[in-house]
């Protein structure tokens, strides 16, 4: 995942870098933003939902609840193995529905502890139980799996899926990389809880998202269990192994922060403000969304991005300020309010550029208004073709899959959340994002929905504007 194009201007915050990403059919996001399975009338599930960048993520025919994995992992080998215990409800008859799965060896799969027999085409595992599913039946599906997972290449070269490091492995998942490391549901719309437990060899500590529920010695090595009770979806959900040095506090908010050794010293200033962007976020966009808090800091060659994995965001080396602030943000915009489809993307990211703006401006730096002047004004890169990048495409409409991590998604996406606190008002602005936030609490949601909550929120207010030159128009408005 490139890093932010160009140099900052100094005291402006730089884009934390996640992954741009194919363009996809008309029918496809019709049926998506539709809700329609698009499987058959033969109690075939869909092998995609139809995303309009990625239309093979995900599949229909049923929503996950939750997802037990049980893991080991071996870095001197990097062999995995797995038993996927995923719990879904049917949505329709089924007699066969498919899980997304790249590489790894399926050894058996069973549902409701039936065999069921299967076949693999691509990233699609599709599974055909004995006597089929009912409508609304409650069913779970047992996938036990080995190999050596693969790291994936985004439509713009960025790398995730199952990334080796020094000392182990980081597991990052936006959009499509969690498909690497298990079976499963896996596209935004559809979220699950999760419970992970994680067998490594003595001496290393595996971390992910949650709360840490137990860690224990066992032959040859430690097994470490962590669960997360609030949905989450796929592409969020990470497991770092390796060696790190943790540290844990207690009380209302738990935190877990994980580093690697190397990256401690040059870490700890930023780290150690955790608890004080939090409250910030508290105070801005509402109570904090999760059970616990943190972040994983491995060395900057294991991955050349950031990414706000869920409760415990993910640091490529030790994290800008900025980029630390923009990545806690996301626990709100992206995590608990997530993305129905990957086009909606800037509802994560222009929110979380903007949640920068706001600290700079509530901390003695640029206000958000002069930021957007110098974004709009091309000042905001030293070299121009970087801030004419900004401009390239609606934010609301990327042009194809290796562009929805770019510029516009971000920065025009941050200026159309500055159009709108312009139009309420900051007392008007505050209430709206809160009340989003709220709102929203762990669901997934879509810019249609952002409008008509505004239009409900303000009806007196003009909104076209906001909608037709800042999220969906092209090029620069002829107006800031």
């Amino acid at each position: 995942m490139p890093p932010s194009p160009g140099a900052a201007r100094h005291g402006a915050p730089r884009i934390d870098g996640v992954p741009r990403r194919t363009r996809a059919a008309a029918l496809a996001v019709l049926l998506l933003l539709a809700g329609c399975d698009s499987g058959g009338d033969d109690g075939v599930g869909a092998d995609g939902v139809g995303d309009p960048y990625f239309p093979r993520a995900g599949n229909g025919g049923y929503d996950v609840t939750h997802y037990g994995l049980t893991l080991g992992y071996t870095p001197a080998t990097r062999q995995l193995t797995g038993t996927a215990v995923i719990s879904a409800r049917a949505t329709r008859q089924l007699t066969s529905y498919n899980l997304d799965l790249t590489g790894l060896d399926v050894e058996e799969v069973t549902v409701d502890g039936e065999p069921a027999r299967t076949s693999r085409a691509g990233q699609e595992l599709t599974v055909r139980p004995r006597g089929g599913v009912g409508e609304g039946d409650v069913f779970t599906t047992t996938v036990r799996y080995s190999g050596v997972p693969r790291t994936l290449t985004d439509p713009d070269g960025s790398k995730e899926g199952w990334l080796p490091t020094a000392d182990g492995a980081i597991a990052l998942g936006e959009p499509v990389g969690s498909m690497a490391w298990f079976p499963g549901n896996h596209h935004p719309s559809d979220k699950a809880t999760y419970d992970l437990t994680v067998t490594v060899p003595e001496g290393l500590t595996a971390v992910s998202n949650g709360e840490l529920r137990s860690e224990k010695a066992v032959a040859g090595g430690r097994t470490f269990v962590w669960h997360s009770g609030e949905p989450m979806a796929s592409y969020l959900a990470t497991l770092a192994i390796g060696r790190f040095e943790v540290r844990r506090t207690g009380g209302e908010l738990p935190t877990y922060v994980a580093v690697d050794p190397t990256q401690a010293a040059a870490s700890r200033a930023v780290l150690g403000r955790l608890d004080e962007v939090l409250e910030w976020g508290v105070e801005n966009f509402g109570a904090y969304p999760f059970r616990s808090a943190g972040a994983i800091v491995e060395r900057p060659g294991d991955a050349g991005y950031a990414l706000e994995t869920q409760t415990r965001p993910f640091f490529a080396g030790p994290p800008e300020l900025g980029t630390f602030v923009h990545e806690l943000a996301h626990q709100w915009f992206g995590n608990s309010v997530t993305p129905r489809s990957w086009r909606d993307m800037w509802l994560n990211e222009g929110f979380a550029t903007y949640a920068e703006w706001l600290w700079s401006e509530d901390h003695d730096g640029e206000s958000a208004q002069e930021i957007f002047d110098a974004v709009y004004a091309g000042d905001y890169y030293e070299d121009a073709e970087d801030n004419d990048a900004v401009w390239e495409f609606p934010p609301g409409d990327p042009p194809g899959a290796d562009r929805i991590s770019d510029p516009p998604v971000y920065f025009r996406g941050a200026m159309a959340v500055h159009k709108i606190r312009q139009l309420l008002g900051d007392d008007l602005f505050y209430e709206f994002l809160q009340g989003w936030t709220g709102e929203h609490r762990h669901l997934v949601a879509d810019t249609g929905q952002l409008k008509g909550h505004l239009e409900r929120l303000a009806p007196e207010e003009d909104w076209d504007a906001v909608w037709d030159e800042w999220v969906f128009g092209e090029g620069r408005p002829a107006r800031p």
